[in-house]
């Protein structure tokens, strides 16, 4: 299995866990201390993660220029927004229509990457892409919409415009990693992500948690004080974000955004096997419609 390939996976595994902790946190804190947790508590082990690859690898820390670091600045940013605009598109009937139009980050990913980094994908991949956002569009929106026409006027609501902003932040976020990695041009690619990672997380705990100081004094003291639950959700976001980032550096931006799709379905089974979920026919089609187009896309 390609490097690529297997980061990708793993990131979609620690993602959709991370996420499950997180929503059990969102009850005790804020939401920016929520979020800025995933920053602060991830800085010590993306630390660790660096250090134990440069051991292993023996291979030089990468220096960092001005640019990369621009880029790493730029990338932080454009994620805290899209989680801004993520959670906004959650409001009273808009939530499966912002969370399904948030993930066109894919395929807005895909098109920003032949734009902005001249990246070739294949007309097969792109096959792939198209029919792993059709999917998970299926899976958010079935039971919501009825008809073509219901669709596209859902397009028009603010639920829909916040998941689509959200989409091409995340989206760009992964176009911003992978041109800091490429940058870097580290001896050791993966070494590289590891560093980006850090430098990143470091970046976003300073800015959001410089918001926090600012506007939300007692949520930054909640942040520690909830320690023992955030430490866990930091170790996650941790190994997710190394994850992803070692796929942006190795792989083009559309292929891995494609993927990572495959988190639906660690939800469902998490749904399934752990809240003794029951599975419903839409659920069984669109998992089975997002692997075909993972399938496509590696076959691409």
């Amino acid at each position: 299995m390609p490097l690529w390939l297997a980061a990708t996976l793993s990131a979609a595994l620690f993602q959709c866990w991370r996420t499950a902790l997180q929503q059990k946190l969102r009850g005790k804190l804020s939401l920016n201390a929520a979020a800025v947790v995933r920053y602060l508590y991830g800085v010590p082990p993306g630390l660790a993660l660096v250090g134990l690859w440069w051991w292993l690898s023996g291979s030089p820390l990468p220096s960092f220029g001005p640019w990369a670091l621009f880029l790493c600045l730029v990338g932080g940013v454009l994620q805290i927004f899209g989680t801004i605009f993520l959670i906004s598109s959650f409001a009273p009937r808009g939530f499966a229509v912002g969370t399904a139009y948030s993930k066109t980050e894919a395929i807005q990913g895909a098109v920003f990457a032949v734009i902005l980094l001249g990246e070739h994908i294949p007309p097969l991949a792109w096959a792939g892409v198209g029919l792993g956002v059709c999917a998970v569009l299926w899976l958010s929106m079935a039971g919501q919409v009825r008809s073509i026409g219901e669709a596209l006027r859902a397009t028009a609501q603010p639920a829909a415009l916040f998941g689509i902003a959200a989409g091409a932040c995340f989206g760009l976020t992964g176009i911003a990693i992978r041109a800091a990695n490429q940058d870097l041009a580290a001896a050791d690619t993966v070494l590289g992500a590891l560093c980006t990672l850090v430098i990143t997380n470091a970046m976003q705990t300073v800015m959001q948690g410089g918001w926090l100081l600012v506007r939300e004094p007692a949520s930054l003291r909640q942040v520690f004080s909830n320690w023992r639950n955030a430490a866990p959700v930091g170790l996650l976001s941790a190994f997710g974000s190394a994850c992803w980032f070692t796929g942006f550096a190795l792989a083009p931006v559309a292929l891995v955004r494609s993927v990572g799709q495959v988190e639906i379905i660690f939800t469902l089974a998490f749904g399934r096997w752990y809240l003794k979920e029951p599975l419903k026919q839409r659920d069984v089609i669109g998992a089975l419609l997002i692997v075909t187009s993972v399938v496509i896309v590696i076959l691409s």
